[in-house]
């Protein structure tokens, strides 16, 4: 199956369970080959990113089992640094196992990994904190760092507070001689789990979820089990399409914190929400209008690093804004090409006006109608579904693998909200 047919304008209601949080558990993946003893996660969604990591892990000689969202693992048997470049090739993190084998093996071969085609998506911090903790890097072909005389703890200040290059630095670090302090740290939930995680095998990480974070090295990490968290983007996905059609929706297994900025961001465009312990409560029936700034102007969404608006949700709130009574402008700071599917928007019906790559703006309410689209990433694709639902008519989303990397059992989630959709 490569597409999904869905019918627009189905009412919507029901309960999303959350997934494990996918940015979580791909380098908790990668981690686990920084001890013999075997770790045990639960809570792990199975998405396509999840298998691409797990054929890396078995291709490196380790050792996994996989069902019903418990993931065992044990690097016991691993017996090569190199990764095919056929597997770096299939997704971003690939990269994130260079840390965790040269602390293993004293040496990493890895090559240029792919992912979602979002914009430029640096590698300096990589690079710059494994040197800078001892590792060299040839980088002809390959990226083949060796590190013979082990890592040692650091001071480290990175020049972007990117989140792949701080769970790479916290892996290095996690069992380098010494102390490193990483300043302008990424602060995101993911990173904070990581972290968790780490010192359930026996780390010694502090302050994770703020912007300065501590390892003090452990000669040896050891085995665990250990329960990943929910997915906020996920939830936050939902949300739009919740918001978007007008529907009702229950949100079970989230943390508060991840939702304060969404609940903020969406409350801009005119929607309102609950939040408990562990449930977003989202009621149907609400008549949207955007909030103008106090002094009367547009106001204005834009991502940042956490706890800003996350990048990964803007695609979608783009959409739920086409169906609120206003107007509102939309600035993606993070990523150059993260805007490029409004076209698609547009083609659909969308009173949209991009006015560059990184800012668009958007007046509702439009009527939207169906039509077949692709799906040019994950969260756009995500996006491109949601349009699908509150359009007339029925729609075609084209390349749904690309979404279901990041999604699991996404058509059963839909159909059990209302939607109505097919593979094909």
């Amino acid at each position: 199956m490569s597409a999904i047919k869905i019918e627009g304008k189905s009412p919507i209601s029901g309960i999303v369970k959350l997934s494990g949080n996918k940015n979580a558990i791909l380098p908790m993946i990668a981690a686990a080959m920084l001890c013999d003893e075997e770790i045990t996660l639960c809570n792990v969604p199975d998405i396509l990113d999840v298998r691409s990591m797990l054929e890396i892990f078995a291709a490196l000689g380790g050792k996994f089992e996989f069902q019903n969202n418990i993931l065992s693992l044990s690097a016991a048997s691993a017996n090569t640094a190199v990764i095919p470049r056929e597997l770096c090739s299939k997704n971003r993190t690939s990269i994130l196992y260079a840390a965790p084998l040269l602390v293993r093996f004293g040496k990493a071969t890895v090559y240029p990994p792919g992912g979602d085609v979002i914009g430029r998506r640096r590698l300096d911090g990589h690079i710059y904190g494994l040197k800078t903790l001892g590792s060299t890097l040839n980088s002809e072909e390959a990226y083949i760092f060796e590190a013979p005389n082990g890592l040692h703890g650091r001071e480290l200040f990175l020049d972007e507070a990117s989140v792949t290059a701080t769970e790479q630095i916290l892996m290095a670090a996690v069992c380098a001689e010494g102390r490193t302090t990483l300043y302008n740290a990424a602060c995101e939930p993911h990173v904070a789990d990581l972290a968790d995680f780490l010192n359930a095998m026996g780390g010694r990480i502090s302050g994770h979820g703020g912007n300065v974070i501590t390892i003090d090295g452990v000669s040896t990490l050891h085995g665990c089990k250990y329960t990943v968290s929910g997915d906020h983007i996920e939830g936050g996905s939902f949300l739009a399409l919740a918001a978007a059609n007008g529907g009702d929706i229950k949100i079970e297994g989230i943390t508060p914190r991840h939702f304060w900025m969404t609940r903020r961001v969406f409350e801009r465009l005119g929607f309102k929400m609950t939040l408990t312990h562990d449930t977003l409560i989202f009621p149907g029936g609400q008549q949207p209008q955007v909030k103008k700034d106090f002094d009367g102007q547009i106001p204005c969404i834009s991502d940042g690093t956490w706890p800003q608006y996350p990048s990964d949700m803007m695609s979608c709130t783009i959409v739920a804004a086409t169906q609120t009574q206003g107007t509102v402008l939309f600035f993606e700071k993070m990523f150059e090409s993260r805007i490029y599917f409004v076209d698609r928007l547009i083609a659909m019906g969308a009173n949209a006006v991009v006015c560059d790559p990184h800012r668009v703006v958007i007046s509702g309410i439009s009527p939207l109608h169906g039509m077949t689209l692709p799906s040019p990433d994950i969260r756009a694709g995500m996006a491109m579904i949601i349009a699908a639902t509150c359009a007339k008519g029925e729609s075609t989303i084209n390349n749904i693998e690309v979404i279901y990397r990041g999604y699991e059992n996404l058509l059963s989630k839909l159909t059990s909200i209302g939607v109505k959709c097919r593979e094909c």
